[in-house]
């Protein structure tokens, strides 16, 4: 066996093509002391892509809140956030992004982007229990918007089904913006016994270090860096970069990997996600402080020939590196031949901090880890910013200058019908949200979803939130709605907001007003989570997220997605969104300004794009979300909704047609009606509330410091404002229930 390099070195020229400045190549001379060959110069490029060094972020990043009473895995520490829910069990949960392979190819694309958090949430030891997604699509009439639609959620639907974990909620946005580049992000969690992690480390000199699950293949290779860089007219050439899924595949190793942990033959573990290998035995090693000799020919593959730099970046699915304990070799073999998965040692720790990389037994690649990694020697850079030109247009909206419609009948149904607001029941009846029987919010409709935790009284409220239009018109608030918005909704349910994932989809970190709308996004997100004492646990970021259409650069909204989680000591609180009787009266809580701003009304019917982002307050946000959930454990709701998208009206309407009970509201006269219904102001919930609960709940809400609003009672089966008839609710059921459908068979 060789320790001597004899591969030709790799010049600049080689190191642009891949994608790497000229001070990035020419600090790998200085970290390796010479020039470096192809095979490193590969290793570097991906490990310093965007997508995997977060070099145009790290330092925002780092400024977030980490710091939460239940945090078990701090950001970065982890695959995934790890939370302390009690009762010697933690929930493990995760958010990312797989926007580029979606665009170009959008089954394989977005259901290797489940099988991928899903394994960062098993290889630390939790059974995944659920699974969300934040969906992003162009004009939906479309032909191109359909295609790729179509794709994405049969790829979401095939994979999660066959894998059987749930899909319990999500969201799905359309907007010109993303006519190109479509967003697809997708969340995981799960629930394991705290003295079952399993943390993603190597250390100790001589462990046996194995490649797990399936053959290693061409498809994916570089695909980190394709995802740190613009779609343009060729990407569909860029096709290899793209993996390949097999659900079935994910589910034995979900099974053996489990299986493993008990053994107590496992020191760490890794799942195989963007840059494969080299991401895998880097991290570990980094964080183990250790290194680790690999011989790359001895890695399962199923092309034959394979290059020795196409084994160490394929992005082949499932996958994943294990690091054992020496002498308990065979109880891990064991284990993969029982659920008939490869597993094989391809390597061994060893002390120091080097990397040596064999290909039959020459050596083609020696670093060092700690260079490669996040928060390492990886790059890290700050940008210049600058604000934006077009908030100009976003600042001189004039409320004034909007007409007010002669029929706010046709704006109700016109809403109701619109993809944006209308029933996004044709993406979710593809998928099983009753797998595994945890989910406990598929008849019983919350305004987040709610999983089961067996063998306790507890369970998790999740959510995913982001509205790209507010954060477009002011990052700071924007963001900080979507944290707040996502808390709502679990308040709603009657948990307690615990801690966020997030998943930053942003243009171009060079645009100086791209990086202007990235840095105050996370300006606001820290706001919001330092707030609510939702620390952020990780997640991930995805520049790049425009489009180079006939060399003019098109830019999506900023979209920093967030993912939420939240507790419900006691299922008997769970309170869902639906009127149950007739006769209960309907309260509005929180502060309801006269404000049109950035709602999809203004937008959409009116068509005006530019505006401010709406009313919000964090501090009255905060408020009205502890009121409402001590009134949930009082007993006093029949129902609670928060209001959002679509305004009172849609929120009326969405409480209305579950149980096909009407109702019947008065405005208020100092509001102009359409601001009054279709507004988007934040920090505002809807409540239903039984007679024999009405004194209690006027006591308890007179006492507080929250806004409250009688609007009027349930009952009937009409929309009733101001007596005037808005419709039949089960019309506008069929309007709103049947709208994406009736488009998709366009």
């Amino acid at each position: 066996m060789s320790d001597t390099l004899d591969s030709p070195v790799a010049t600049f020229e080689t190191a642009k093509k891949l994608g790497l400045l000229r001070e990035e190549y020419d600090h790998i001379c200085e970290i390796l002391g010479r020039e470096p060959n192809f095979d490193e110069l590969s290793i570097y490029s991906v490990m310093w892509s965007e997508h995997c060094s977060y070099k145009n972020s790290i330092t925002w990043l780092k400024t977030l809140p980490k710091e939460g009473p239940h945090m078990l895995a701090k950001a970065g520490e982890e695959n995934a956030g790890l939370v302390d829910i009690g009762d010697g069990l933690a929930c493990a949960f995760k958010i990312e992004s797989h926007n580029h392979p979606s665009a170009i190819e959008p089954y394989q694309g977005a259901a290797t982007g489940v099988g991928g958090i899903n394994r960062d949430i098993f290889t630390m030891g939790a059974r995944p229990i659920a699974q969300l997604n934040s969906l992003r699509f162009g004009n939906i009439d479309s032909e191109r918007t359909k295609w790729l639609m179509k794709g994405v959620v049969r790829g979401i639907g095939d994979y999660g089904n066959a894998f059987g974990v749930p899909t319990v909620g999500g969201e799905v946005f359309f907007d010109d913006c993303y006519n190109v580049n479509i967003l697809v992000n997708a969340m995981s969690v799960g629930v394991v016994d705290t003295a079952k992690t399993v943390k993603a480390i190597s250390y100790g000199a001589g462990n046996p270090v194995f490649i797990v699950g399936s053959a290693t293949g061409k498809d994916g290779i570089h695909g980190a860096t394709f995802a740190s860089g613009d779609l343009h007219d060729d990407s569909h050439e860029d096709l290899p970069a793209v993996q390949v899924g097999d659900p079935f595949q994910e589910k034995l190793l979900l099974e053996a990997t489990l299986e493993l942990i008990d053994t107590g033959a496992v020191v760490g573990m890794q799942d195989m996600g963007a840059a494969g290998i080299i991401c895998s035995t880097s991290e570990m090693s980094a964080k183990g402080e250790h290194g680790m000799v690999i011989h790359l020919d001895k890695v399962p593959t199923r092309q034959q020939n394979m290059e020795s730099w196409e084994i160490l970046l394929s992005e082949s699915q499932e996958r994943m590196l294990v690091v054992g304990k020496k002498g308990m070799e065979q109880a891990i073999l064991d284990v993969f031949d029982k659920w008939d998965l490869n597993c094989t040692q391809i390597g061994e720790v060893t002390e120091g901090e080097r990397l040596l990389f064999y290909m039959n037994d020459k050596l083609i690649a020696d670093v060092p880890a700690e260079s490669l990694v996040l928060g390492g020697g990886a790059p890290v850079y700050t940008r210049e910013y600058k604000e934006p030109a077009y908030l100009t247009k976003v600042n001189s909206f004039d409320k004034t200058q909007v007409k007010l419609p002669d029929d706010l009948k046709e704006v109700a149904r016109f809403l109701a019908g619109h993809p944006n607001i209308a029933s996004k029941k044709w993406v979710y009846n593809q998928y099983d949200s009753m797998v595994g029987t945890v989910t406990m919010t598929t008849n019983r409709v919350s305004d987040a979803a709610v999983a089961d935790v067996r063998g306790t009284d507890k369970a998790i409220a999740m959510s995913v939130d982001c509205n790209a239009r507010y954060v477009y018109s002011d990052p700071f608030k924007g963001c900080a709605i979507a944290v707040s918005e996502a808390a709502r909704n679990i308040s709603c349910s009657g948990a307690v907001p615990s801690a966020v994932t997030n998943c930053l989809n942003f243009g171009n970190p060079y645009n100086p007003e791209v990086y202007w709308q990235f840095v105050n996004a996370i300006k606001g997100m820290s706001a919001a989570c330092e707030k609510f004492k939702t620390p952020v646990t990780g997640g991930n970021v995805s520049f790049y997220n425009q489009s180079m259409i006939n060399k003019e650069e098109v830019p999506v909204f900023p979209t920093p997605t967030i993912g939420m989680i939240g507790l419900l000591e006691s299922k008997n609180n769970l309170m869902t969104l639906d009127f149950k009787n007739e006769g209960d009266h309907i309260f509005l809580l929180g502060k309801n300004p006269e404000d049109l701003n950035c709602s999809e009304y203004l937008y959409s019917f009116h068509k005006i794009k530019h505006s401010p982002a709406p009313y919000f307050n964090l501090e009255e946000e905060f408020a009205v979300q502890e009121f409402v959930r001590s009134l949930i454990r009082s007993g006093v709701l029949a129902s609670a909704h928060d209001v959002s998208e679509g305004g009172i009206f849609i929120n009326l309407l969405e409480s209305a047609m579950i149980s096909e009970i009407g109702f019947g509201i008065e405005t208020d006269d100092e509001i102009r009606k359409d601001a009054f219904l279709f507004g988007e102001a934040q920090g505002r919930v809807m409540v239903s509330v039984s007679d024999a609960n009405l004194a209690i709940f006027l006591e308890l809400s007179a006492a507080s410091d929250v806004e409250f609003t009688k609007l009027g009672e349930t009952g009937g089966k009409k929309a009733l404002i101001d007596n005037e008839d808005f419709g039949d609710i089960i019309n506008l059921k069929s309007i709103y229930e049947n709208a994406i459908g009736n488009k998709m068979a366009e």
